[in-house]
């Protein structure tokens, strides 16, 4: 769900609070030797190529104006896929595909735009309305996009702003941040309150800022690290704070629940945004990622190996 609080400006960072979070934690913890075992695997395919952002068939193919504001449009609501019946899922078809989740959503402005609907443009979507986005995202499952109001509002919201302050392109934001990732950042939480993703925790302010960093590592890697994506601090950006990646450390015995919080997951019970175990599930997650991601390079650094690339999980 979006959180849209005043901005902060004494927020942590993703980073700081993923550390701050998981030292208070009471119902999530890491498990250190299940963090090594992790890495080891990771590390057996850490020289594999990886697949091309663009290679996706629904990804924009150049790194162009025109792919920024595809890709600022669709991260801005990026929010809101989960279906608890998984029978009964919004769905686009479009290309080769028929298309769920997030996929769903790129699969429908695609669509839009094949017919001839400027979707991502802020000039649009500024004062785009319920009924025309509904129609817009329609589904061809008998289940239909979920939160179009939400949605509706968010763009609303960012399309007046770019309208306004930034002659109507996102790409106007990137030039100002002089290459800079945490700049972007920044700006984006700053100018967009609808990329706020912070949440109170043991009285401090903390940042999660899933969509707005998944829309700077989106932009970079359209752009492959060059041109409108390239960041000097690239690595800076943590993992993003949604509910797939815990499940994944869960599985793999890096991040443990107490059995209380076993008991309500188990019972299905759903978490508001801003719970504390909530916060505590997405703030773990960042920190164990950080340490996962870390041990491939200290492993290499024991074998002896060039610990200097990169690794991105």
């Amino acid at each position: 769900m979006v959180r849209n609080m005043t901005h902060n400006s004494s927020a942590m960072s993703p980073r700081d609070s993923g550390r701050f979070i998981t030292e208070k934690a009471k119902d999530v913890t890491i498990s250190k030797t299940a963090v090594r075992q992790l890495a080891e695997k990771l590390l057996e395919v850490v020289d594999k190529q990886v697949q091309r952002w663009c290679s996706h068939e629904l990804n924009p193919k150049v790194s162009d104006e025109d792919a920024v504001n595809w890709i600022f449009m669709c991260d801005v609501i990026n929010f809101s896929f989960w279906s608890e019946d998984q029978d009964k899922k919004f769905c686009v078809k479009y290309g080769n595909g028929t298309w769920t989740g997030y996929w769903s959503l790129c699969a429908a402005v695609n669509r839009a735009l094949k017919e001839g609907i400027p979707i991502t443009s802020p000039k649009y979507y500024a004062t785009v309305n319920e009924d025309t986005l509904s129609h817009l995202l329609r589904s061809d499952s008998q289940y239909e996009m979920p939160m179009i109001k939400e949605r509706v509002q968010c763009l609303n919201e960012v399309g007046k702003i770019l309208v306004e302050k930034y002659d109507g392109c996102f790409l106007n934001c990137i030039k100002k941040c002089d290459q800079s990732a945490q700049k972007l950042l920044q700006l984006i939480v700053t100018e967009f309150p609808c990329f706020r993703d912070v949440a109170e925790f043991e009285d401090k302010t903390v940042a999660l800022y899933k969509r707005a960093q998944i829309l700077i590592a989106d932009i970079w890697a359209c752009c492959q690290g060059e041109g409108h994506g390239k960041f000097t601090d690239i690595d800076t950006v943590t993992m993003f704070a949604d509910y797939r990646i815990p499940q994944a450390l869960v599985h793999f015995g890096v991040m443990q629940y107490s059995e209380a919080l076993k008991r309500k997951l188990k019972e299905g019970h759903l978490f508001e945004s801003g719970d504390r175990e909530e916060v505590e599930i997405r703030g773990v997650t960042i920190w164990a990622v950080e340490a996962t991601t870390c041990g491939p390079c200290r492993l290499k650094n024991d074998m002896g190996e060039d610990a200097t690339r990169p690794f991105l999980f």
